[in-house]
């Protein structure tokens, strides 16, 4: 069995290349010619050369020869690239890819979406399979452009895709290079972390959303979403949480919920003027009033998909930063 994995050079996707392979599957991972490899080191795999948004036909030479793809790569950080370049990838690179995998004739395509395309719980209710995005895009540019990703998977599952959507939390582990996730933990280890949010959301580790994308590929029902998820946790739990293993203070500070739209206009202020070396932005803001909680209970029973504590997610982490220069 080869595998086709687009964003291998990143966080989730290096992980996946892992976890393929100590499933005794091979990865042919999808690369841009000037893309940094560390998030691969130490690990084998064929490359292909190329970008999501050159032509499908071009992809499907690339995917030729392919059973699986895991279409994982995207735009997370749209606050250091912009929402221009976020859509350009997360929808038309989609697009593309699923074009090439039709050409390709592969057997099974996963499509690595996120619970931010689900929208925000309402009604003190949790994030599911059926949820649906409900949120002013503006406000969630990030989710509303994997919303629109899973229209376009689900558009080629009526004309004859097997695919499969997973919906990750937000995902710790080894390899985050990028700090997506990650820049918590290394802002609490240096002592940065000294006020909270009054909202929450759902953790899950790395090696429980690997489990989840091979078992998508393995077992996953046609268009069907399985949302990968495990903890939830207000802000306040998980950065004491965070502290206490980082050997750190706990934050003292909660900031109010009144105190975030004037937060936001800050940050916006900053960003006008230092741009993308602010590293959030106002959106991140108001969001972190909400307690964006998710149930995983279908992907627990029928994927058997494994719960990781968040303490050991929050360990391995820490570690593998530790272990690699990052702190």
């Amino acid at each position: 069995m080869l595998a086709f994995v687009t964003g291998g050079t990143g966080f989730i996707g290096a992980n996946l290349v892992e976890g393929l392979s100590n499933h005794g599957l091979s990865s042919r991972v999808l690369l841009r010619e000037n893309s940094s490899r560390a998030a691969l080191d130490g690990l084998e795999y064929e490359t292909a050369v190329a970008d999501i948004l050159d032509p499908p036909e071009l992809l499907a030479d690339m995917i030729a020869g392919c059973d699986w793809v895991f279409h994982v790569a995207a735009v997370s950080d749209y606050w250091r690239s912009g929402t221009e370049r976020l859509y350009e990838i997360n929808v038309q690179g989609t697009k593309n890819v699923i074009d090439a995998a039709k050409i390709a004739g592969v057997k099974r395509f996963v499509f690595t979406s996120s619970v931010a395309a689900l929208g925000i719980p309402e009604d003190g209710h949790l994030l599911n399979e059926e949820s649906v995005f409900n949120i002013e895009p503006k406000r969630m540019p990030y989710g509303h452009s994997k919303h629109l990703a899973e229209i376009e998977v689900q558009k080629a599952v009526l004309d004859g895709l097997n695919a499969v959507i997973v919906n990750p939390s937000i995902v710790l582990g080894a390899r985050d290079i990028n700090l997506i996730s990650g820049s918590i933990i290394i802002e609490a280890s240096r002592g940065l972390a000294r006020f909270y949010p009054p909202g929450g959301v759902n953790y899950i580790a790395v090696e429980d959303v690997v489990a989840g994308h091979i078992a998508a590929a393995e077992r996953g029902r046609i268009s069907e979403r399985y949302v990968l998820a495990n903890e939830n946790l207000s802000y306040r739990e998980s950065f004491n949480i965070i502290c206490d293993l980082v050997g750190r203070p706990r934050p003292r500070l909660r900031l109010p919920r009144w105190s975030l739209p004037l937060i936001a206009s800050a940050v916006s202020g900053a960003r006008l003027l230092l741009g993308t070396r602010v590293p959030i932005d106002s959106n991140q803001v108001i969001l972190s009033g909400s307690m964006i909680f998710a149930d995983g209970r279908k992907a627990t029973k029928e994927f058997l998909l494994p719960q990781t504590p968040f303490t050991r997610a929050v360990q391995n982490t820490y570690d593998w930063y530790n272990n690699n220069g990052y702190l």
